[in-house]
């Protein structure tokens, strides 16, 4: 059944790729870039909008919980509304900046340059994904594909469980600790954000010159939902060997 999926990630299924909409311009590779460029710089001005107010002495708490409410609210409207991307995709990086900059913070306040650190290993792992894919060094055949896609259902769908298990006070020491099975298990998380970015990648190559030029956006978006979580996972997993070592 799996195999029937093409990526884990929402944004390049064909509910978004089979667009009838008839236009002379394709979507491009530069076209991609200037999008995603411009909503990286939208999560830093929001990220940096935070940490302005933290060393303000402001609260930053419902900036961080209304910044990831507000982008799983977004992401939601998008899947059904693509059409709106071009509005909603920086308004989606705005709100997960809130997020990433109550997140980021916290982190560095324990461990000073971390995010820092975080940001610079994300980029060079989407770099090395981008090498990988190029030269064939890692094909993506249905196996290997089918098993990226099982391991993000898993991940998610354990982040869910333990999230609402916390409002009943369910403290899930064994993914949220500083345990070992909470190691491995965010491990496995960074890898598997790793090359679902491959298969990303992979998408965006089969769909360029193809897809309508609106399409750009959803491949922004896209790239956006795997970057943030990869980095996610970065500076959990950088914070957690520190606590180790």
């Amino acid at each position: 059944m799996l195999l029937n999926y093409k990526s884990s990630n929402p944004a390049f299924t064909s509910h978004f790729w089979n667009n009838k909409i008839s236009t002379n311009k394709k979507m491009s590779l530069g076209g991609i870039f200037l999008k995603s460029l411009f909503c990286l710089l939208l999560v830093t001005a929001s990220t940096a909008f935070v940490w302005k107010l933290f060393y303000e002495g402001y609260t930053i708490k419902w900036y961080t919980t209304g910044g990831m409410i507000t982008a799983i609210v977004i992401s939601l409207v998008i899947s059904v509304k693509r059409q709106w991307a071009a509005f909603l995709v920086p308004l989606y990086a705005l709100a997960k900046g809130l997020f990433l900059g109550g997140f980021s913070v916290y982190i560095h306040k324990q461990y000073p340059y971390f995010p820092f650190q975080a940001v610079g290993i994300t980029f060079i792992t989407f770099f090395v994904m981008i090498v990988l894919y190029k030269t064939r060094i890692i094909v993506l055949t249905k196996r290997l594909r089918s098993m990226i896609i099982a391991s993000t259902i898993t991940i998610f769908t354990v982040y869910i469980i333990t999230w609402i298990l916390s409002f009943f006070g369910v403290n899930v020491s064994l993914i949220w600790g500083d345990n070992w099975f909470a190691l491995a298990f965010n491990i496995f998380a960074a890898l598997t954000a790793s090359f679902s970015l491959l298969i990303d990648i992979d998408y965006i190559d089969r769909q360029k010159n193809k897809a309508p030029k609106s399409s750009e956006w959803i491949a922004t978006w896209g790239l956006l939902v795997t970057l943030i979580w990869l980095y996610i996972e970065v500076l959990r997993l950088m914070r957690r060997l520190a606590v180790k070592w």
